[in-house]
């Protein structure tokens, strides 16, 4: 493990002089060798994670159907340059500027998307609380739809739950479900052109990286 300066500002401060880059050598089982590669502030805090693998890869897919209690377990690598959909729930988070990669399971990504929903339902009720009477139908509309996501993520890998498919959308290839029922596939035309490929700043390529591993 190597810590070195680099020469861009934060993104969050614009201090320059202050962010490090450090670079870590990994292997993370049936993902293969990888570089954890973390930027962070010493001014700030700002941190920035994510997961350069060691051997080439292209812009792909993966995705699972979450049916049973042992596919909550599976491994997932999520880096900074993709895209979490679970499309039966209409529930998509694309990177933003601030994105970073972790690894974690499945059951790690779903408690990620409650995390959001619950801070929707405590912006709604807030509005609830504040709104005239005419405007309340919508909002209570709202709160329904996210009080029944949060049913069906409760119960999923349970008999009487419904199953629901995880998706991971990467346009730099580095993101992987790993279970033997999760399917791989390439990215359509239309999806290169319209997923977001999350922060700048922590993509770097095996080459450039060689010298501070």
């Amino acid at each position: 493990m190597n810590e070195q300066s680099i020469d861009l500002p934060c993104p969050v401060c614009s201090s320059v002089g202050q962010v490090n880059m450090i670079a870590h050598i990994d292997e993370i089982p049936y993902f293969g060798e990888h570089t954890q590669v973390t930027l962070m502030c010493h001014d700030c805090g700002w941190r920035q994670t994510d997961f350069i693998p060691a051997e080439g890869k292209k812009a792909g897919a993966w995705s699972i159907v979450i049916d049973t209690e042992e596919k909550l377990r599976a491994r997932v690598v999520r880096s900074s340059s993709c895209t979490v959909v679970l499309p039966e729930l209409d529930l998509q988070v694309n990177p933003g500027t601030s994105a970073t990669g972790y690894v974690s399971n499945v059951e790690g990504v779903l408690n990620r998307f409650q995390e959001i929903i619950n801070m929707i339902q405590r912006d709604l009720v807030a509005q609830f609380e504040e709104s005239e009477e005419d405007g309340r139908d919508e909002l209570m509309e709202h709160m329904a739809t996210l009080q029944n996501m949060t049913l069906t993520l409760e119960k999923l890998g349970q008999p009487d739950g419904e199953a629901v498919t995880l998706e991971l959308l990467d346009p730099h290839g580095h993101s992987m479900i790993m279970h033997e029922d999760a399917v791989e596939r390439d990215l359509t035309a239309e999806e290169m052109e319209e997923l977001p490929v999350g922060p700048d700043p922590a993509v770097f390529s095996k080459d450039e990286l060689d010298g501070s591993s």
